[in-house]
């Protein structure tokens, strides 16, 4: 497969590794010496300096010959000039393009059912407020992911130095809790990923991802000494575009909102732009004013400003006054090693979402979502199994699944099934696999005769 990707950005970079590392030919374009010797230098892909824009610099790159064109610079302009061109020069190229403008959002039919055809859009902001909302439907949770539209849930949890679960085999957890417990799909332990097996062993501190059905989280949750509660109250820190799309879904689920924002001329807009919320002009690192909006009354925090730095000051803040639930942004993955040891752990990353998304539009056969998690360690994918699948018609205990992979979650038809051994895949069926980043490939294959888009 050979793929060119225009932007050499976080998200360029971050796609062509994984790319590179799955031994696909890639060619990187962009403009930035910089930014394509920073690619150069750290992964085997091909790079050329030029505007993704320009139909000689498409040629140039091989355009002719590829399979995927994927336009992801900061320049929606850029992005859909440059699937224009590739339309015109290769018009079976599939193409996917990075639109982040807001006023594109109910254009997305129209650009992938007509002329040039883009395939794919991608709005990192969407994808974010989507992560945003899921972390608060479920306050005690550090990542939840859904899949079988949203009926099955893996959710990752920090497991407290007096959890019951504590120092319990995976094996022992039903007598020792005298209920069914839910699976746990892998444990994350000193930054290490462990897909576990009857004999893992809790430990606290471990970072446990389990899976559970929607209509049984509550009582999945207790079992881990955490509680689902609902959140009334945000205060959002940062009214720019991620800032506005998460306060209007807040409007629309009724749910009280200030929103923080430095520039008086954005807080003008913003009052405009919505209905019911509270606008503040202000500084979210300022203490005192922090205090005089009772910060310590809101169910949740939610930084979203351009700076990085800002976001995380701003929540250690918040946590130190009195609120539980901080959901940060951070765009610079350098941060993300850091967060944990000084006690912010609800991050949201424009960076992966995106990465995230394009995932699923690149995977062998027909897979529904790709969810990549903890610094892209493992991947969750969401797959239907063809009838020329060898592991159709098989029970799970027969299927020799790659090890570091593990089947999590089944749906068939309208039903929705936490598999056991003794579980079958049936042709058609959707399930959902846990696999380690080294495995992925040998689950596509596992999935598919041939590399399909959709």
């Amino acid at each position: 497969m050979k793929v060119v990707i225009i932007g050499a950005g976080e998200v360029g970079y971050n796609v062509a590794s994984r790319f590179s590392y799955e031994n696909m030919e890639v060619v990187v374009i962009d403009i930035d010496a910089k930014a394509l010797r920073n690619v150069s230098d750290t992964i085997d892909v091909q790079v050329l300096a030029g505007s993704g824009a320009s139909p000689q610099v498409l040629e140039e790159a091989g355009i002719r010959d590829a399979d995927m064109l994927m336009a992801v610079t900061n320049s929606d302009e850029v992005n859909l000039v440059a699937c224009l061109a590739a339309s015109f020069i290769a018009p079976t190229i599939k193409k996917l393009a990075r639109i982040r403008n807001a006023d594109f959002d109910h254009y997305h039919g129209e650009l992938r059912e007509k002329p040039p055809y883009i395939d794919t859009i991608i709005n990192p902001d969407i994808e974010v407020v989507k992560t945003i909302d899921r972390l608060m439907s479920v306050p005690d949770a550090i990542d939840v992911a859904e899949f079988a539209g949203g009926r099955i849930k893996l959710v990752g949890v920090r497991l407290d130095q007096n959890a019951r679960l504590a120092g319990s085999r995976l094996v022992d957890f039903s007598s020792s809790t005298g209920k069914p417990v839910p699976l746990v799909a892998a444990i994350v332990r000193k930054d290490e990923l462990i897909i576990p097996s009857g004999k893992t062993r809790l430990e606290a501190g471990d970072l446990v991802y389990f899976v559970s059905k929607e209509d049984n989280l509550g009582d999945a949750l207790k079992e881990f000494d955490k509680q689902a509660e609902d959140i009334r109250r945000v205060m959002i820190v940062g009214g720019g575009r991620l800032g506005l799309r998460l306060a209007r879904l807040l409007e629309e689920k009724d749910i009280y909102t200030k929103i923080l924002e430095k520039n008086p001329e954005r807080c003008e807009d913003l009052a405009d732009l919505l209905d019911r919320a509270v606008i503040l002009n202000g500084d979210g690192a300022d203490q005192g004013l922090l205090n005089e909006e009772n910060i310590e009354e809101m169910d949740a925090v939610i930084t979203l400003t351009n700076d990085d730095e800002t976001n995380i000051l701003v929540s250690l803040l918040a946590r130190e006054m009195g609120v539980t639930k901080t959901i940060t942004k951070v765009s610079r993955p350098s941060y993300f090693p850091l967060m944990m040891s000084i006690g912010i752990e609800q991050v949201v990353s424009p960076r992966q979402s995106a990465v995230n998304t394009i995932l699923q539009h690149i995977r062998r056969g027909k897979v529904l979502s790709a969810i990549s998690i903890r610094s892209e360690k493992a991947e969750v994918l969401e797959a239907v199994v063809p009838a020329s699948s060898r592991i159709a018609g098989r029970p799970l205990k027969k299927i020799s699944f790659p090890r570091g992979a593990l089947v999590v979650g089944i749906k068939r038809g309208e039903q929705v099934l936490i598999p056991s051994g003794e579980s079958t895949i049936e042709a058609e069926d959707q399930i959902i696999v846990f696999a380690t980043r080294e495995t992925v490939p040998k689950i596509e294959k596992i999935l598919s005769i041939k590399l399909e888009f959709h």
